[in-house]
């Protein structure tokens, strides 16, 4: 049996600005995943140094950081089985061009520095984000 995790996922500034939210939530209920906290809201240079910290000795960071505070995100923990790996299937590459069909971002996305959308990579990614999304 599958185990039950949970993830973080983010519709970013793009994909609010497009209105595709609505879309995004209803891939991941369609697939049969559980939001179970969503909220929307600007995020500040803080939590975006943090939540990118990996990336801080990268020369594409501070574009990192000025894209995801350029406009408000909705930020969700889902929930369901094998829910890290799901999502990012249901995601697809973090490069629209390598996404396939029927993917979030293959369908939705043109560039990979405007996305849609980010999903925890790892179960230990998930805890460290919904911890510092939501804890």
């Amino acid at each position: 049996m599958s185990d039950v995790q949970q993830t973080f996922v983010m519709v970013k500034p793009d994909g609010v600005r497009r209105r595709l939210v609505g879309e995004v939530v209803s891939r991941i209920e369609a697939k049969g995943y559980d939001i179970k906290e969503m909220k929307l809201f600007m995020i500040d240079e803080s939590l975006a140094k943090k939540h990118y910290g990996e990336h801080t000795d990268k020369p594409f960071f501070g574009e990192l950081v000025e894209f995801i505070t350029s406009g408000p995100v909705v930020a969700m923990v889902v929930e369901g089985a094998d829910a890290v790996l799901g999502m990012r299937s249901i995601m697809g590459a973090t490069n629209p061009i390598e996404a396939p069909p029927g993917s979030i971002r293959g369908d939705l996305a043109t560039v990979i520095g405007e996305n849609i959308v980010h999903g925890s990579d790892s179960p230990e990614s998930a805890e460290r984000e919904v911890n510092l999304f939501f804890g």
